[in-house]
């Protein structure tokens, strides 16, 4: 049996960050989660872009064009949409996501989601930390897993 086990080193990954600026407050600590964790992953200054989208449904349409360069290993989104008095909620939460989705299979690129969707800004502010420190996690280790696949790393 060929067992692949997580591979968290992150020294050779060029990673992609798209956060989306609604909320800022939030999506900015989540940033700066998020770059603090891939750095103790080893990835460096120089191989991770940050970019900036007005709101949740833009992230996706930044995400494909990032992925379209083939400069990346991952990406990850970061944002937070919260939950209002509309239905607006639920459509740009479900359509982010759903977005993010297609773009990930469509490019064969893995992408973090850590867009955040909460009932309150407590809920947001709870998860600010734990939700970008994970995404970065799951850039790493999945980035260094497709390009295992891919031939494009050593075991």
């Amino acid at each position: 049996m060929n067992i692949i086990e997580p591979n968290l080193n992150g020294e050779h990954l060029r990673i992609g960050i798209v956060q989306a600026r609604f909320t800022n407050e939030v999506g900015s600590a989540m940033l700066k989660a998020a770059v603090e964790k891939l750095h103790e992953l080893g990835v460096k200054d120089d191989n991770i872009t940050v970019t900036t989208v007005p709101g949740a449904l833009e992230v996706p349409l930044v995400l494909q064009s990032m992925a379209g360069t083939q400069r990346f290993d991952a990406l990850i989104a970061i944002g937070c949409v919260i939950r209002g008095e509309t239905y607006h909620f639920e459509l740009v939460s479900n359509e982010s996501a759903a977005g993010i989705t297609r773009m990930t299979l469509d490019y064969s690129i893995p992408v973090a989601n850590a867009i955040l969707t909460t009932e309150n800004d407590e809920q947001a502010h709870a998860r600010i930390v734990e939700k970008a420190q994970d995404a970065a996690v799951v850039a790493v280790e999945c980035g260094n897993l497709i390009n295992f696949f891919l031939g494009e790393q050593e075991d």
